[in-house]
């Protein structure tokens, strides 16, 4: 019996050294990644021209739409953001992306299960069964709880966490991206509707002024005044007259449809009393790039949240090449003959750790974090993507606005000066110095400026409404403080 304690003890010592040998083992032996790091780099706000802090910023309002100051726009873009397919599958992948999150950060925990197995089973005769059961058939029970508690010393399963993280909130960046999109489509829509709604109003009093020139030319033919020629060239302009109003009530209703879909009636369109572009006010203005454009656009923050998860499973896949432990226990009752498996004697338990060493696996663990480190390339060069594309596309915004401002200063002078005209043509008219048509003449000058007029209203509000969502519609980015590239 004193050789028996002394070997038992001897035994117990050696189990903790003998683990503790083969993960030194398993740490030299596995732990190889060499030559596999990412080879992109993230932009950052100087490389693009951007200061790094400081300089101008602009604060947009999360309801910036209701800066233009109409009542049904609002309605609008509500209705829209209440109803839109889009969004809601956005918010399915918030969701599906959250549940990723319990599902990874259950496994960090201690595991718990419970089993119950009943069977009837003939034992051999001629085997290494001893009696009584050789021969025999028997019933046999077992009933146990077992559980596991995985020792996430090498951070694999926190990576995968903050992987998961990650990817939840670029799916919620996506959701607010969507969001902006959809208020913006909505918005151009709306103006869209309004200038073509103002061009019919210049189209009508087009087609009343040449119906007018017509009946001139008509009195001046009877009157030996004009010839059939001058006749056959005032009626060509009523089929172009009347061609204009059709196809501007065509893209009235095709306009229409389009906003009406975007706010979820298709088939049951809104009442719309459409106002004139004149009285539409204008929203925010912005003479330059903003400091902090990276972080108010949800796209790009998004973006970075992919490469924040994809650095996470770039550690993840290298924690792989290190030992997993797991600490598993059971306790239950296992014996042959049911009656007996609730009996003294037939209770059972164990406890104890459990080492696994990835010592030889044909590259996998190597292939894998390849893989995962091409991915981060990936979300890298993805993310350099949107950055550049949103500087490119505030830029352009910001361009064309100081443009279209430069152009209505020119067309308003115009507009003036043809306005002149036509009233100078009025009064000779009156006085008899000139006839109806020089009247007319004039009349045609200063319905071409109302239309290049009406063009660069509706311009100027959509390019203030793709300026809006270009600045990210009043969004602020909840970014990762750091990305390392480990």
């Amino acid at each position: 019996m004193r050789f028996d304690h002394q070997s038992r003890g001897v035994r117990t010592r050696l189990i903790p050294s003998t683990l503790f040998s083969l993960m030194v083992l398993g740490l030299s032996a596995c732990a190889n990644m060499t030559g596999i790091q990412p080879q992109a780099m993230l932009r950052d706000a100087p490389s693009l021209g951007l200061p790094a802090s400081g300089g101008t910023s602009v604060t947009v309002d999360t309801q910036w739409w209701c800066e233009f100051g109409d009542e049904q726009l609002n309605q609008l873009v509500d209705a829209a953001l209440m109803t839109s397919p889009s969004l809601k599958m956005a918010q399915a992948r918030i969701m599906r992306a959250q549940a990723g999150i319990d599902v990874t950060r259950a496994s960090n925990g201690p595991q718990l299960g419970a089993s119950v197995e009943a069977t009837q089973q003939k034992f051999t005769a001629t085997g290494m069964v001893p009696p009584p059961y050789a021969g025999a058939r028997l019933d046999s029970g077992t009933a146990q709880l077992t559980g596991s508690w995985e020792l996430d010393f090498f951070g694999k399963n926190r990576a995968a966490l903050e992987a998961a993280v990650g990817n939840t909130r670029a799916a919620q960046a996506d959701a607010q991206a969507a969001r902006m999109l959809l208020a913006s489509n909505v918005a151009r829509s709306y103006f869209q509707l309004a200038r073509l709604n103002d061009q019919l109003g210049v189209a009508q009093r087009l087609l009343a002024q040449r119906t007018q020139l017509l009946q001139l030319v008509r009195d001046r033919v009877n009157a030996g005044l004009d010839t059939r020629l001058e006749q056959r060239q005032s009626e060509g302009g009523l089929p172009d007259a009347r061609l204009q109003i059709e196809a501007l009530q065509e893209q009235l209703t095709l306009t229409r449809n389009a906003l009406n879909a975007l706010v979820g009636q298709p088939i049951q369109p809104f009442a719309l009393n459409l106002p004139t572009l004149d009285a539409i006010k204008t929203g925010t203005t912005v003479a330059v790039i903003p400091s902090d454009l990276l972080g108010r656009r949800a796209d790009i923050a998004a973006a970075r949240w992919r490469v924040e998860a994809a650095v996470q499973d770039v550690s993840n896949a290298k924690a792989q090449f290190y030992p997993n432990v797991n600490l598993v226990a059971f306790a239950g009752f296992s014996s042959i003959g049911l009656n007996n498996l609730l009996g003294a004697g037939s209770e059972q338990w164990g406890v104890g750790p459990a080492l696994r060493l990835p010592l030889f696996d044909g590259g996998r663990l190597r292939a894998n974090l390849r893989g995962k480190t091409a991915d981060l390339d990936a979300a890298i060069e993805s993310y350099n993507a949107a950055v550049i594309d949103a500087v490119r596309d505030v830029a352009d915004q910001l361009a064309s606005h100081q443009s279209i401002s430069r152009q209505q200063t020119e067309q308003h002078a115009a507009q003036a000066l043809a306005e002149n005209a036509y009233s100078i043509a009025a009064q000779r008219y009156k006085a008899g110095l000139i006839n109806y048509l020089g009247v007319l003449n004039a009349e045609t000058t200063v319905l071409n400026q109302r239309r290049q007029g009406v063009d660069l209203m509706a311009r100027a509000l959509d390019t203030q409404v793709a300026l809006m969502r270009a600045l990210g519609g009043g969004y602020r980015a909840d970014l990762p403080t750091a990305t390392a590239q480990k």
